[in-house]
């Protein structure tokens, strides 16, 4: 809907002799995150990966990642959406699982996976992409075109960046101005 929207905007403006520029895309959802660690933000772009981007917020609002810990930690990354994450007698088996529903797209963008970017993890192929989501703590250009993309981090990624295996999200956060 909303390129198309754009593309009208653009035509009309074509038309009538002014310079056409694109539109800024609305803003996606926000997510803060927290942590015993402290709190972290992270925008989503909805325009970017739709399907995956909607799939997460769906997720979210099921209450799927509160009380999950964080599961792997590099100096590269972090990562979370395991849902056996919650039981430490399952920590062997921590970064296997996810909601069961894999998202069966994949939403591949020209964005960059720089410091603060938020992307789907996956078993080898994007569109199996489901609930586990890693934020780059450094640049990982290695990645770029691999992944899904479906956000940055706007605020608190110094707690990211303190942040370590089995330390728990203790609370998150929904904030959508698209729905």
């Amino acid at each position: 809907m909303w390129q198309c929207v754009t593309a009208t905007a653009i035509l009309l403006m074509t038309l009538a002799g002014l310079p056409a520029q694109r539109a800024a895309a609305p803003p996606g959802p926000t997510v803060t995150i927290e942590t015993l660690k402290g709190a972290f933000t992270l925008q989503f772009y909805r325009s970017d990966a739709p399907k995956s981007v909607d799939h997460i917020v769906a997720l979210i609002k099921r209450n799927f990642y509160r009380g999950q810990r964080i599961h792997r930690v590099e100096a590269s990354l972090v990562q979370f959406g395991d849902p056996t994450s919650r039981d430490m007698s399952q920590r062997e088996w921590w970064g296997r699982a996810g909601s069961g529903d894999p998202i069966g797209v994949a939403e591949i963008s020209a964005r960059k996976h720089v410091r603060g970017t938020v992307a789907l993890a996956n078993t080898g192929n994007a569109k199996n992409a489901d609930s586990q989501l890693y934020i780059c703590k450094a640049a990982m250009p290695s990645l770029d075109g691999k992944y899904t993309i479906i956000g940055t981090v706007t605020k608190g990624m110094e707690v990211i960046d303190r942040l370590q295996i089995a330390d728990v999200l203790r609370q998150v956060t929904l904030t959508d101005p698209g729905r």
